[in-house]
């Protein structure tokens, strides 16, 4: 049986899987206020500037995505600086107090009236993302025990996925039927419901006692680390391009109603699902290989959908391969950060948030662009297509490096350890 954070004694088979599942509920929250924007970005547009959405629906449509990629830049900022901050904390401690923050700003979110108050109110919902995702991704890992690392970040990351399965498409009706501010006080609910849980069922774990925030920062100047950032911030913006403007996309380009874009996001979700289990397994077995399956479908998919929209079946084969293939990422680039951070592992876990929401933050604003500038709903697929390939050269690039510092018997990851190689010959 597994041993506690602490190693001094020995949790039961229950306790465990209470604490992860209060884990992955945290995520299931974090993906409801991450997502389910997107659903409702036409009612966000309508309330929150009435006036240029009467007279240009598009230009609205494509101004409230700001306020996406205004979380997705909060993540980006706070990920880091509460990781490297906060290291020394207890973990659980340190979960509590994240929570608290998610809870309290999406509250602020659903409540203040302007576009530009909610959107410093989003810019805030998303500091705690990156930290919350990266210290629960080791308590999981911790509690699953040596040789289930990237499954450990799976089962955390599930809560994101099953959100957009369950949670964003009831949300997104609620919205629907009861305003958006209604469906973000929902979603404030959840947060405390997870306040509650993680203060019952996880375990305490010790933060690092020696980590200071100057040593979790020397993670910055390993090459490899930016590089496998870059890869989550460009590659992840396929998805977040498509997503972004998933409601206008079935609506105008598929000619579909607005009551099919919550069983099109249950579509996403479930792809985004089988996904991030299915990255997990892989990524345990081999980061590399994974990476560059993830990619491939990713690319498939977006062509797919690019070139079948106008289709039921060619939007629901493109969105669940699009969801699955992205979703594989996640634990993938996780793992493969952990690797090359070294001793930087809090700041690492968390940095892949960042990047991925990088990612969000460019789709949504690239694709915004595209269509403010009349190139239609379908342009931000084929933006997601170039962001996925130039993720695909930079996974080439890191694995080139990889190759060539064991061809010169230098140490390379693996693993969470470094192992020296030796050159044959």
């Amino acid at each position: 049986m597994p041993l506690t954070p602490d190693g001094s004694t020995q949790l039961s088979s229950t306790r465990i899987r209470l604490a992860l599942l209060a884990l992955a509920l945290g995520g299931f929250g974090i993906g409801a206020t991450e997502f389910v924007a997107m659903g409702l970005l036409p009612n966000l547009a309508a309330d929150l500037l009435p006036g240029l959405y009467a007279a240009a629906p598009d230009a609205a449509n494509a101004q409230v995505g700001w306020l996406i990629s205004a979380y997705a830049l909060g993540v980006v900022v706070g990920a880091p600086t509460i990781a490297a901050a906060a290291a020394r904390w207890p973990r659980k401690q340190l979960l509590l107090a994240l929570l608290t923050a998610f809870t309290l700003g999406t509250i602020a979110s659903a409540l203040l009236p302007t576009f530009e108050t909610v959107l410093v109110a989003r810019f805030v919902a998303g500091l705690p993302h990156g930290a919350y995702f990266g210290i629960a991704s080791l308590v999981a890992a911790r509690l699953m025990g040596p040789g289930k690392r990237a499954r450990g970040i799976a089962i955390v990351l599930s809560g994101l996925t099953i959100s957009n399965v369950i949670g964003v498409p009831t949300i997104t009706w609620i919205g629907q039927v009861s305003g958006w501010r209604i469906a973000y006080l929902v979603v404030a609910a959840i947060f405390a419901l997870t306040f509650v849980a993680v203060a019952m069922f996880v375990p305490f774990q010790a933060g690092n006692p020696k980590a200071t925030m100057r040593a979790e920062l020397r993670a910055f100047s390993q090459l490899q680390v930016w590089i496998t950032l870059s890869i989550g911030a460009i590659g992840f913006g396929g998805l977040f391009a498509v997503y972004t403007y998933v409601a206008p996309l079935v609506i105008e380009i598929t000619g579909l109603t607005a009551a099919t874009v919550p069983l099109i996001l249950v579509v996403i979700g479930l792809g985004m699902t089988v996904g991030n289990f299915a990255g997990g397994a892989l990524a345990d077995w081999s980061v590399r290989r994974t990476m560059y399956i993830s990619f491939g479908v990713l690319i498939a998919a977006l062509v797919t959908l690019g070139l079948s929209a106008q289709s039921l079946v060619g939007l629901v084969i493109g969105m669940f391969f699009i969801g699955a293939a992205a979703s594989a990422l996640s634990p993938t680039i996780q793992a493969r950060l952990m690797d090359v951070a070294h001793e930087s592992q809090s700041l690492a876990a968390a940095l892949n948030h960042s990047s991925l929401n990088v990612g969000n933050a460019l789709g949504a604003a690239l694709g915004g662009v595209a269509i403010a500038a009349g190139l239609g709903y379908l342009a931000p697929v084929w933006i997601g297509v170039a962001l996925s390939a130039l993720g695909v050269l930079l996974t080439l690039l890191t694995f080139i490096i990889d190759r060539r510092r064991r061809l010169r018997g230098q140490h390379v990851p693996y693993g969470t350890q470094l192992i020296p190689v030796v050159r044959k010959g």
